[in-house]
């Protein structure tokens, strides 16, 4: 059974972007350190249009094969124009309002989210699946969760979109690794206890 990460970038108060889900106070942190890891461990993890100038686009996937991200994350990517922002990847977008795909690498999933990522995890694969986010989605997929790698980046943000927008559940999870960073990023994996 392959696993679903959530593999996602938050501040030190647990806010993965600003009340739009704007992350990009947390970018000045993805240093050439900290870029180096990603590169070496889960460059699948950086979106095509920025391994391509990085020259990586040769990279081979480390980790994952399949990425899930939600509508709000995948405009991201559509006002710059990107259609397919992890096309080395087999992508789905969760949408319940985006009736048409606007690349034909990015499949849409409008019902049964919970099934249909049963149905990924059930593939014979030696690769897992890249959870993206947002919070809507993670918050929706939170029981289907196998593993969190959180990269915590050294600011507060004091309000704004959490990890998990979900109604209240205990839900726990075991520390399996943190490596920190000379810029004050730390790196936290988790793994869920079932």
């Amino acid at each position: 059974m392959r696993k679903l990460t959530y593999f996602i970038a938050c501040s030190l108060d647990g806010f993965i972007g600003d009340p739009d889900g704007d992350g990009s106070a947390m970018f000045p942190f993805v240093d050439e350190e900290f870029l180096d890891f990603l590169k070496a461990e889960y460059p699948e993890t950086l979106p095509t249009h920025g391994r391509r100038p990085l020259g990586i686009d040769d990279l081979p996937n480390k980790r994952f094969d399949t990425i899930i991200q939600g509508r709000a994350s995948y405009d991201l990517a559509l006002r710059e124009g990107v259609t397919s922002p992890y096309a080395h990847l087999r992508e789905y977008v969760a949408s319940r309002t985006l009736k048409e795909s606007p690349d034909p690498n990015v499949e849409i999933i409008a019902e049964d989210l919970v099934g249909r990522v049963r149905a990924l995890k059930a593939e014979d694969s030696a690769f897992d699946i890249y959870l993206c986010g947002g919070a809507r989605l993670a918050g929706e997929l939170l029981d289907e969760i196998d593993e969190l790698i959180i990269k915590t980046y050294p600011v507060v943000l004091g309000t704004g979109m959490p990890m998990f927008a979900s109604g209240f559940s205990v839900t726990q999870f075991a520390l399996e690794s943190v490596r920190g960073f000379g810029n004050g990023a730390v790196v936290r994996t988790y793994r869920r206890e079932r």
